[in-house]
């Protein structure tokens, strides 16, 4: 696959969360208390942990997405202090492709979103996205529609649009789970490469997929939940599978198991 693309129009951003503590405003105890993490620029930070933690909802809060009334206390700092607003990209495990439009009308979504952009008469857009659809190995079905695709196809395109976006922050909520292996395991190195100007927060069930991608891991555990970091392999992601990693992966199954007693 071809990986060339254009460099971002943003420099990538750092976040730190510091001392952050949510709770649902119905809720009788926060769901995270006292939370600290460090998002580097330009890297990849990997969550872990038990299902109804508080992982999505941790997203869900720095996309500002929180539909539900919420309480939250503590620091939100960028490293150029800006707001994140409007600067965050937003990829789920559902690829959330609109089965009516194109791939290539699906990949421009976020245009075809915007009250004063006519996408048809924007070309340097549509090359870009046309762009985005060769590094992900799609350009022969630009003009298919969704239905066509298989599962790892439909992801790639929804990578393109999570790409199109051009945002330093990307948020990622288990896009790869539904997956099988050989198709998760090239779509993480894709990702890796194409991300590789983002700095990039993934939500993720698999400790080897952590692993592989994240120069930093934490875990989310507890009630009210808290984050622990870990300590990663010294060499650069995306990492080979060998036996320093499979430590790794022993130690966080470990630690995750704890969180199930």
């Amino acid at each position: 696959m071809n990986t060339n693309q254009q460099a971002l129009t943003e420099p990538g951003v750092s976040v730190r969360l510091k001392n952050v503590s949510l709770a649902f405003n119905d809720a009788e105890q926060e769901l995270f208390s006292q939370l600290n993490l460090s998002q580097p620029s330009n890297q990849w930070t990997c969550l872990l942990g038990k299902s109804g933690c508080g992982k999505t909802t941790l997203l869900r809060f720095l996309a500002e997405l929180m539909d539900e009334q919420v309480t939250w206390n503590g620091e939100l700092i960028t490293s150029d202090c800006l707001p994140l607003s409007g600067r965050i990209a937003y990829m789920a495990q559902q690829d959330l492709l609109l089965p009516w439009l194109s791939v290539i009308d699906n990949v421009c979504l976020g245009l075809r979103l915007g009250a004063s952009t006519n996408t048809s008469n924007n070309q340097p857009e549509i090359k870009k996205a046309h762009d985005l659809l060769k590094a992900v190995g799609l350009a022969q079905y630009a003009s298919a529609m969704p239905h066509q695709l298989s599962g790892g196809m439909r992801q790639r395109v929804a990578l393109a649009r999570t790409l199109m976006q051009d945002k330093p922050l990307v948020l990622m909520d288990e896009p790869f789970s539904a997956l099988d292996a050989v198709t998760r395991y090239k779509l993480q190195n894709l990702s890796a490469q194409l991300l590789k100007e983002r700095s990039v927060l993934l939500i993720t069930h698999d400790p080897q997929e952590a692993l592989r991608l994240g120069h930093k891991i934490y875990i989310m555990s507890g009630k009210p939940a808290q984050l622990t970091k870990l300590q990663v392999p010294q060499t650069m992601p995306p990492r080979q599978f060998d036996a320093e990693t499979a430590h790794h992966q022993q130690t966080i199954i470990e630690l995750l198991e704890k969180d199930y007693v």
